[in-house]
């Protein structure tokens, strides 16, 4: 399996349709199975005599922010103040030492947005790759796959290209601590600015492609050399909102309680 080519577009879909199974139907809004939504507002309103945020809309934001690839709005303009306010938001994320070093680069040109989309659509080859390592019966991936190629015809088509960045650069035999911690300093703030655009009508992914070919991308957008991008974000209005929760595998089988068993 590939996972290093574009980590947010081969995990969250915005195609899958599939209904959700077990647990997660207590995440869902009231368009839910029936019986599972009962129980979903009996155990909400239990948890909101105590609870500071109304559970029920946070964990639907949560549960339903998909990457958005083939439903953003194409025609739609975003308004840079929405993008701003998104951004704003995303600041109150944490950093390693309370550094913030973050930077964003927002992309509305046209002509840069076909320059990057030009870029960008070099690296189609390793979602190839990846895709041929993918079991024929994974309907779910390949719709992601499906939707990530889609992106590679369609990225500069998409309104606005945010690049989130991190000033200073991380060292190539950099030990997992000092990586974690470099990484850590922005990646809660990408995915803060990708529920913030949901809660707004927009969408996103979270894309890694460019990374293969970052000092173009650098030269330009004239990035200094000393500023690392870590991801590309494609945004837009979404074709409407309901977007449902993912099929995953149930929490029981991923969690281990005080030692791995």
């Amino acid at each position: 399996m590939f996972a290093t080519c574009d980590s947010g577009d081969l995990t969250r879909d915005d195609d899958d349709s599939s209904a959700c199974q077990g647990s997660l139907c207590l995440l869902l809004p009231a368009n839910a199975d029936a019986n599972a939504n009962a129980n979903a507002n009996t155990k909400t309103k239990e948890n909101n005599m105590t609870a500071p945020f109304n559970l029920a809309e946070t964990d639907r934001l949560l549960s339903t922010t998909r990457a958005v690839r083939r439903r953003l709005d194409l025609e739609r303009t975003v308004e840079r103040a929405v993008i701003l306010d998104c951004l704003r938001l995303s600041q109150q994320a944490p950093t390693a030492s309370n550094t913030q070093k973050w930077r964003w680069m927002v992309v509305t040109d046209p002509g840069k947005r076909r320059a990057i989309g030009e870029i960008y659509g070099r690296g189609k080859q390793f979602i190839a790759q990846a895709r041929g390592e993918i079991a024929s019966d994974d309907a779910q991936t390949h719709r992601v796959y499906d939707s990530a190629e889609w992106l590679f015809d369609h990225i500069a088509e998409v309104p606005v290209l945010v690049i989130p960045c991190l000033e200073g650069r991380l060292a190539g035999d950099a030990p997992n601590g000092m990586a974690a911690a470099f990484y850590g300093s922005i990646y809660p703030a990408m995915w803060s600015f990708q529920l913030a655009l949901r809660s707004r009508g927009l969408g996103s992914a979270l894309t890694t492609i460019h990374l293969f070919f970052e000092e173009e991308v650098a030269k330009l957008l004239n990035i200094p050399k000393d500023v690392m991008q870590v991801a590309l974000l494609p945004v837009g209005y979404t074709k409407g909102t309901d977007f449902k929760v993912a099929k995953r595998q149930s929490v029981e089988e991923i969690v281990h309680f005080d030692e791995w068993s």
